[in-house]
């Protein structure tokens, strides 16, 4: 039974007023920068010489001004009102149903916004309903307070833009800064989002490996991965977190990837750059690139029902017991998908060499495979050994295609006929699971860690290897 006063949908009244919000300041923003250059042109009259920046950065000053103040509001308030509706109805769900647990007051919640967005929650008791009216309320509120502080501060900003507009006003420098700031602030972003990643890595790794007791030699040299197995009161077995068996696992695979997917790219991507004619290479190109729109998880199941069996089937008339799930299906069809990278990186990296290098390889009697061979790749080999570890990289992120035709066991074994897992299916295990989250994350963060540490060391010793080798031509 609905609550008097509570409108069906008012749980989406705060996402449309916000959407709406946007708009305007957007509009204001188009509506600043047509009036700011009508008003430099204005000032100028019959002399533009006059003004010391072009009308255009007098209108483009203005749009920066207003959306930057306006959608700045805009998401102040909204996270504002966001924090302060939450935890509104927190307390009142505690006052109400003391003792209960956090799991089960953010149940009711959810439950209370569903009622107000007018779609069908778990359960609709009278609790749950008066959060609802309290949160359609509240939602209301700061809907015009959004409203009254987003407009006015875009009002403010709309008019101090115009009044800035003079002959001798440097709205270009203005301007440049404004965008040199932004493209300062989005550079950072980046950064930090690196920084974060890396730090949280860092963080949780430290605390796992105290949970264990620093037992780092467990870690690394270890032969058994079962850390979720036999945990008493929060803490891991340190003889059950090795991860030698994840680490073989993803290397077999990886390498059957690469030895699959490097020959045939990279003389694919030699092929098409020397050897094939304008319409082969019109044809062959899409047709190899469009491999890399395929869905991984089209992969998997093209390698778990049809090669698995395939192979399965071909080895038994061999004599040879083939796994249904094996190192060597996942690594054959990872390296089908990983073709494209490198051939299209390799041919790119191919053509640009500079022309006058092969015509200068032919005018001493070269032929077109001496040429390629003795000068073209030479002088594409850094790009080359970036295609392959583009691919290495790839090949060991992937985790559809081995959770669907490796295996998830953590088998240590140097046969790629047998089941095998990586690192990253164990990750996706530990934090899909129903363990909780602390005490999963501690694993799944150091296998993280280790595993872009690793990567990590070999991207410098390739990069290393690429400046002793590299050819340099004037």
């Amino acid at each position: 039974m609905p609550v008097a006063g509570l409108h069906p949908r008012a749980g989406k009244r705060g996402a449309n007023m916000t959407t709406i919000l946007a708009v305007l300041v957007l509009l204001a923003a188009l509506a600043a920068f047509v009036l700011g250059r009508q008003r430099a042109v204005q000032l100028a009259g019959s002399t533009p010489s006059a003004l010391h920046s072009r009308p255009a950065y007098h209108g483009a000053f203005g749009l920066l001004v207003v959306l930057l103040s306006g959608w700045g509001a805009l998401i102040l308030v909204a996270s504002i009102s966001a924090w302060h509706v939450e935890q509104a109805l927190m307390d009142q769900i505690a006052r109400a149903a003391p003792g209960t647990e956090i799991i089960e007051r953010q149940l009711i919640l959810s439950d209370a916004r569903a009622l107000a967005a007018g779609r069908v929650a778990s359960s609709t008791d009278e609790l749950r309903q008066q959060v609802a009216a309290r949160y359609a309320s509240l939602v209301t509120i700061w809907g015009w307070v959004q409203m009254g502080v987003v407009l006015g501060v875009t009002a403010l900003a709309f008019g101090w833009s115009l009044r800035r507009i003079a002959l001798d006003w440097r709205a270009r420098n203005r301007t440049e800064a404004i965008v040199k700031a932004i493209l300062a602030v989005t550079a950072a972003v980046a950064v930090l989002t690196t920084i974060g990643i890396v730090l949280s890595l860092i963080f949780e790794t430290v605390s796992f490996f105290g949970n264990i007791g620093w037992r780092v030699d467990k870690f690394l040299f270890g032969t058994t991965w079962s850390p979720l197995s036999g945990i008493s009161a929060g803490r891991i077995d340190p003889d059950k977190v090795g991860v030698v068996p994840l680490f073989a696992g993803t290397l077999m695979v990886t390498f059957i990837a690469m030895a699959v997917a490097v020959p045939i790219g990279l003389f694919a991507a030699i092929y098409l750059s020397d050897f094939a004619g304008p319409r082969a290479r019109a044809v062959a190109k899409p047709m190899l690139e469009l491999l890399a729109g395929i869905p991984t998880v089209v992969y998997g199941f093209f390698a778990a029902i049809t090669v698995a069996p395939l192979l399965r089937d071909g080895g038994g008339a061999l004599g040879l017991s083939i796994a249904s799930e094996s190192a060597l299906v996942a690594g054959l069809v990872m390296g089908v998908m990983i073709i494209p990278f490198i051939s299209s990186l390799s041919d790119d990296v191919i053509n640009a060499v500079p022309q006058a290098l092969r015509d200068g390889s032919y005018a001493l009697g070269a032929t077109r495979a001496e040429t390629v061979t003795k000068v073209v790749l030479p002088a594409a080999l850094p790009g080359i050994v970036s295609a392959g570890l583009l691919g290495f990289s790839r090949a060991v992120g992937e985790t559809m295609i081995v959770v669907m035709a490796a295996g998830q066991g953590a088998n240590l074994t140097a046969n790629p006929l047998e089941a095998v897992t990586t690192v990253t299916v164990q990750i996706v295990m530990l934090i899909t699971g129903d363990t909780e989250a602390t005490i999963a994350a501690g694993p799944a963060f150091s296998l993280g860690f280790t595993l872009f540490v690793i990567t990590l060391l070999m991207n410098v010793a390739a990069q290393k290897l690429v400046a002793r080798y590299r050819e340099i031509y004037d």
